[in-house]
């Protein structure tokens, strides 16, 4: 086991890391911006190294400084959490060259897996059920010929990266040309790499994604799934599990296919298969996140299984301590992610100084985050100021858990959106689980609500 690890990340993902750590009895070391001089994750460490200015480019992203810190510190591992540098091939092959453990697959494998092109080709070799498209399309007249031949609605969406960058809905001829070309655009200036490939638009889909946890000596488990399909943007707000769609029977191969999908790739460490599934109960594959997911709570309450923890043992070689049947899915887990943002403008981010904080509490509450009072949030980096977890006997209980935490949840100083968090839990259609991903997309949500609880 290592004895002492880098955490190349920050925010509430840097905490949760450094607690697991303390918890495994390894030393800590993080890393931080000018910006982020008095970040929780700096405190919480043994040891911290500024790596660079306020923004992610000259701090977070700076893979040079990460690496000098690793060695200088003694570090034996890095972990990477999500975002930043998590999917980045060339990181993971540089620590294994510095003698460092990367907490995640191997390089080779995120490349195959974060290049979606090729994702969707080695799922269909694999017998996952993907959705109908085409290869990347390298110039605009073979693109229009491809769309021809799928037909409209489609998505154009980018190679590489994710969070919803890179990808275009077109719903005619007449759109598409300048939609092709602000993809490419968008995703050669996010993710230094403009190719683009054709999807057609399923809807109204759900979104709902498979846990998995593989280790060096080829066990794969998958921990269920999460229901993602409460999203703005391409951007989730709230997760579930289990879904209140899938039933048992479905549950069952969607286990199969995901372990199936791992295995074909020899994947290592945590990741999540990531599928729509249609009003018909049909399922197709997505993209794979190979990287430990924001919204990884949901199923540590669900199993009881810490992934961070398993992250950290598979990298070190343990083999998973725990089989498919061990895997059951307990009660009901709810996530809401309180986002610094005001919903009645737009959704406008928003920062400033946390004057008074409160977190929920009681059995079956968790609130992951990095705030204290007092704690200047800082303009340069994403929104999420945490994440409220819940979980219940039952959804109905887990619902009513978290409306009595958000109203528990108390962070002055800063406009976020834990009342439109409330809103939704309201809402007869999320009630009913019938919601899809075009859900805030509906008039009534154009506004939102805002206010500080």
């Amino acid at each position: 086991m290592f004895s002492k690890l880098l955490i190349a990340n920050r925010g509430e993902i840097a905490v949760r890391i450094i607690r697991a750590c303390k918890e495994m009895g390894i030393s800590t070391v993080a890393v931080f911006s000018t910006a982020d001089r008095d970040a929780l994750h700096v405190s919480m460490a043994d040891e911290s190294y500024c790596i660079g200015g306020p923004t992610v480019g000259e701090s977070y992203l700076n893979l040079s400084a990460i690496l000098s810190a690793a060695i200088v510190s003694g570090a034996q591992a890095i972990h990477p959490g999500y975002g930043l540098l998590s999917e980045n091939p060339r990181f993971a092959q540089l620590c294994a060259q510095c003698g460092i453990a990367f907490i995640g697959p191997s390089a080779e494998v995120m490349r195959r897996m974060g290049d979606k092109d090729e994702a969707r080709r080695t799922m269909i070799a694999a017998g996952v059920p993907v959705i109908p498209g085409c290869d990347v399309v390298e110039t605009l007249e073979k693109a229009r010929a491809e769309a021809e031949k799928l037909g409209f609605p489609l998505l154009i969406k980018a190679r590489s990266g994710g969070g919803g960058r890179g990808i275009r809905l077109v719903n005619s001829m007449g759109e598409f040309d300048n939609a092709w070309q602000t993809a490419s655009s968008e995703a050669a200036s996010a993710f230094g790499d403009g190719a683009v490939y054709l999807e057609r638009f399923l809807s109204p889909v759900k979104h709902i994604e498979m846990q998995l946890i593989a280790d060096q000596q080829g066990n794969v488990v998958c921990l269920g799934e999460r229901e993602c399909s409460m999203q703005r943007k391409n951007q989730k707000l709230l997760e579930e599990s289990p879904s209140p769609v899938i039933t048992p029977e479905q549950r069952a191969e969607m286990i199969r296919v995901s372990t199936a999908a791992a295995k074909a790739v020899g994947y290592e460490n945590a990741g999540t298969i990531e599928f729509l599934y249609d009003k018909e109960g049909n399922f197709y594959f997505m993209e794979m996140n190979t990287r430990l997911q924001v919204e990884h709570p949901v199923t540590e309450m669900e199993t009881g299984v810490d992934l961070v923890k398993w992250q950290i043992r598979v990298a070190a070689g343990m083999p998973l301590g725990f089989t498919q049947e061990d895997i059951q899915l307990q009660g009901h887990t709810i996530e809401c992610r309180i986002n610094a943002e005001d919903p009645a403008h737009g959704f406008r981010p928003c920062c400033g100084t946390v004057s008074f904080l409160t977190f929920p509490g009681g059995p079956g509450v968790r609130f992951d985050t990095a705030l204290y009072q007092g704690y200047a949030i800082p303009p340069f980096y994403d929104s999420m100021m945490g994440k409220l977890i819940v979980h219940g006997k039952d959804r109905e209980e887990a619902i009513r858990k978290m409306q009595v935490a958000l109203g528990d949840l108390v962070i002055q100083g800063v406009t976020h959106n834990s009342a439109l968090q409330m809103d939704i839990l309201c809402d007869p259609e999320f009630r009913d689980g019938s919601y899809r991903t075009n859900f805030m997309t509906k008039a009534k949500w154009q506004s939102g609500s805002s206010g500080e609880h």
